[in-house]
């Protein structure tokens, strides 16, 4: 398969927003009740919200393309208070492209812009039933704790990975 990576901008938005309604739901049914992913897609992945994100939180967005089709993107910012540590804020493909080398794909730019400014590990939070913790683990990720978030009337349950980045 031939991908495209871009660096997502304001404009790319709406095209984020269209992609996650496709992503999020299958990607969270069996782990939380509709009610709570209908609030945090609202609270995420708003315009307002995703504005935020890239403007005011500073968070660099990465889409990756398949034949020139939008399948998946990922965004990741440095942490304030430790300037060489990098958060993974989130990853996801289309359920029907999973497995095809995408996602690889994406956190393999998101390591390489990482080490790039200066970073030496890339952390982030996996929801702890969420199976995509494999993948992680599998891309050399360990867990370095628990971690319990509420966001408005929930709460996330996750893990925090992380992992040593290494210049190739």
């Amino acid at each position: 398969m031939s991908y495209e990576l871009k660096t997502a901008t304001v404009a790319d938005i709406d095209a984020i927003i269209a992609l996650q309604e496709k992503i999020w739901e299958p990607t969270y049914r069996a782990i939380l009740d509709q009610e709570q992913i209908n609030y945090m897609f609202q609270t995420i992945y708003s315009k307002e919200a995703l504005l935020d994100q890239m403007i005011k939180e500073q968070h660099e967005f990465v889409l990756v393309y398949a034949e020139g089709q939008l399948t998946g993107f990922a965004s990741f910012s440095r942490n304030p208070a430790e300037p060489e540590r990098f958060k993974l804020h989130k990853i996801y493909v289309l359920p029907a492209e999973q497995g095809k080398g995408a996602g690889r794909l994406l956190l393999d730019e998101v390591i390489r812009r990482s080490l790039t400014a200066g970073g030496n590990r890339l952390y982030l939070n996996v929801n702890r039933y969420n199976k995509a913790r494999q993948f992680y683990e599998r891309l050399g990720f360990q867990m370095v704790r628990e971690e319990d978030i509420p966001i408005g009337p929930y709460w996330m349950n996750d893990f925090v990975l992380e992992k040593e980045l290494v210049a190739h």
